[in-house]
């Protein structure tokens, strides 16, 4: 493995179109030899977050992080973790998947709902998969990008860093969702 993807942004290229990955931005929580794994932060899953409200009594933003375990929740949180099981995305932000640690943390007022991010499901990449999809140009990997993982994000996620890459990138930024129709 030549170099680790961890803890950077994908931006997705043009060249992937019609799919869960079209026009992402997906941070990347873990990637070593035997694969990577990542998180969408900009396509919201509109049928848990309406599913999960009903049963809380709040509306609450329920994240698609990929297409693999769709029914399995994972959580970014800010600040000082409030699980006993996470991992360390950096100095800031973390993983977990202990969803009743983070409800108890809620409901006692020791946080509030804007210190994590909920997602279903995740993405992955099996060992080099990933490296060969950047070689590809189905990904842009960037290196530093100061984003807070916990606000709500949406498509315009990916439009806003496209911009502020600037350059060639620019010319994505207008570029029809479904490219054959350019």
């Amino acid at each position: 493995m030549l170099c680790s993807y961890k803890g950077k942004i994908l931006i997705s290229t043009p060249d992937i179109s019609g799919d869960i990955f079209s026009r992402t931005v997906v941070l990347v929580i873990d990637h070593n030899e035997n694969g990577a794994f990542g998180l969408i932060l900009n396509k919201k899953n509109r049928e848990a977050s309406a599913s999960i409200g009903k049963i809380l009594g709040s509306e609450i933003e329920i994240y698609k992080g990929g297409p693999v375990s769709g029914d399995h929740v994972f959580i970014i949180g800010k600040g000082v973790p409030v699980t006993e099981n996470y991992i360390n995305i950096d100095s800031e932000y973390y993983l977990t998947e202990e969803i009743e640690a983070v409800i108890a943390s809620l409901l006692e007022d020791k946080t509030g709902i804007t210190d994590f991010k909920f997602f279903s499901g995740y993405s992955g990449w099996t060992s080099r998969q990933l490296e060969a999809e950047v070689e590809q140009k189905f990904w842009i990997v960037v290196e530093l990008y100061n984003l807070d993982y916990t606000l709500p994000n949406n498509h315009n996620l990916w439009k806003s860093i496209m911009q502020n890459l600037g350059g060639e990138y620019l010319l994505w930024v207008n570029t029809p969702e479904d490219i054959s129709m350019n």
